[in-house]
């Protein structure tokens, strides 16, 4: 990674962290983009330049970008859904952490946001669909959705337990009720 990716990658943690931190004390509807500029040091064109919307604020994760890396580097063998599982284990092992935790619970209990969360889970869908064998689409797709259906699942759970349990275990705990075996 270059110098200027990584200071455009830090700019742009600093700008959502700063936006997390104001949409958690004083609300979602009550925090302007001007204010998380102000709070981050950086003019509000350059949050709209990293960030299109508001709601991106919350909803940006390099996720699908991890999926369709991760997917490649993992053995081939198995079911789709058991691939696709071992795909979001190994980002949810890296990604546990308390940023992740301040989106989820915005996203939880802000409406404007579990419109759009559906939305990203549609894009995380085609990452998925995108790295697979096309010859299979229809059966990766499927797969993808259930998959994602029980980390959903699984993220609510850690999130109304303010991330006190370990979340790659409480994903596999849903694999198996849901697929009938562990991952």
């Amino acid at each position: 990674m270059s110098l200027r990716d990584r200071q455009r990658a830090d700019t742009r943690q600093r700008i959502q962290r700063q936006a997390l931190r104001l949409f958690t004390d004083r609300g979602y509807d009550a925090t302007t983009v001007n204010d998380v500029a102000d709070a981050a040091g950086v003019s509000a064109m350059t949050v709209y330049r990293n960030f299109p919307t508001k709601e991106d604020l919350v909803l940006y994760d390099d996720f699908d970008q991890q999926t369709a890396a991760t997917i490649v580097e993992l053995p081939a063998d198995g079911s789709l859904t058991d691939r696709i599982g071992r795909t979001v284990l190994a980002i949810l092992d890296r990604s546990a952490n308390d940023l992740l935790l301040a989106r989820l619970r915005l996203m939880i209990t802000t409406p404007a946001l579990q419109a759009r969360h559906l939305d990203s889970q549609f894009r995380l869908q085609e990452a998925f669909v995108g790295a697979l064998d096309p010859t299979h689409e229809y059966a990766a797709r499927a797969a993808a959705s259930a998959v994602l259906g029980v980390t959903h699942t699984a993220l609510l759970r850690w999130a109304a337990g303010s991330g006190e349990d370990n979340l790659p275990d409480l994903f596999r705990e849903a694999f198996g009720s849901v697929f009938g075996h562990a991952l």
